[in-house]
């Protein structure tokens, strides 16, 4: 990715943003977001910005080389709060974005699916595992991937569908604008750093594969260099659970908050995640970087400059 232009859907929002911001260093970037999530204050002045939804006619592709197309109402909670708008967003603004472009002369597609589509799972999750469909906010990740397909084999375009891994930054970094759609690592961050106590489903035993964003960022751009052209894991293979992470935050932080422990509220929820990533390695090389336990540090870094 060097000189090239690139168009970056939800990339005022906190994978976008960072995506964003990385690649402007040497190529064009534009950005679209429509604000639901995002904020242009995370755009560095470099990058592009305009304030368009990926429904809109006349999206800014022209003389496009790479579309990463990361706009999505991006969560069970946000999907079902309005299916209908969910459906729109997620599968006809996927679709809008790729065919805009495709018109103008792209042919390489870089997109976000999602991994909970894998369901709870210790072991690691590899891309061939037979998949299902729970919620409206699955269901039109899957349908990305199946239109991904046709795109592919009827106008031989390359789209490879990155399946996202608990993916966490912090609000030190772009997610604070997220509120309670952040990662947990960051809203526990921020409220064991408060001296509030956070609240934990269950007995806190659920576990995630927790996933920097600058590791998301590299292999996102990584994708895009290759072509990649089908679905692929971006994770670390390594799971820590909800308990785990409150401790090692205390520890980083040397505090000593106790979670409160609290009835699931979700009807469906993911107890636990993990990446086999092997498949991105071997077309790619890539690997994650960041342990977690360094990810917490930077998580919690903000939050010792204050004292």
């Amino acid at each position: 990715m060097d000189g090239k232009r690139v168009l970056v859907t939800g990339g005022a929002g906190f994978i976008g943003s960072n995506l964003a911001n990385h690649l402007a260093a040497d190529n064009d970037v534009v950005a679209i977001d429509d604000l639901y999530l995002g904020t242009p204050e995370n755009l560095d002045d470099a990058v592009e910005f305009h304030d368009v939804s990926v429904l809109d006619d006349d999206l800014p592709t022209e003389d496009v080389d790479v579309v990463f197309h990361l706009a999505a109402l991006s969560s069970y909670k946000m999907h079902e709060e309005n299916p209908t708008k969910g459906a729109r967003v997620n599968i006809e603004g996927f679709v809008n974005t790729v065919e805009q472009a495709r018109e103008d002369g792209c042919d390489t597609v870089v997109y976000a699916t999602t991994s909970s589509i894998y369901g709870s799972r210790t072991e690691p999750s590899p891309e061939d595992m037979p998949v299902k469909a729970r919620t409206g906010y699955e269901a039109s990740k899957l349908a990305r991937e199946r239109y991904a397909e046709y795109f592919h084999n009827h106008y031989d375009m390359q789209l490879a569908g990155m399946r996202f891994f608990s993916v966490y930054q912090g609000f030190g970094g772009a997610e604070e604008h997220k509120g309670e759609f952040a990662n947990t690592v960051a809203q526990f961050a921020d409220k064991i750093a408060n001296g509030e106590s956070p609240e934990l489903f269950g007995d806190g035993s659920q576990t995630r594969d927790f996933t920097h964003v600058d590791d998301i960022v590299r292999g996102l751009e990584m994708a895009a260099d290759e072509r990649l052209q089908g679905i692929y894991n971006l994770g670390t293979s390594q799971s820590y659970n909800f308990n785990e992470m409150v401790a090692m935050i205390n520890e980083v932080l040397g505090t000593a908050v106790e979670p409160e422990y609290i009835e699931n509220p979700f009807e469906i929820y993911v107890h636990d995640t993990k990446a086999d990533y092997s498949k991105m390695k071997e077309d790619t090389g890539w690997e994650p970087e960041i342990t977690f336990e360094e990810g917490v540090e930077r998580v919690c870094e903000p939050y010792l400059e204050d004292q």
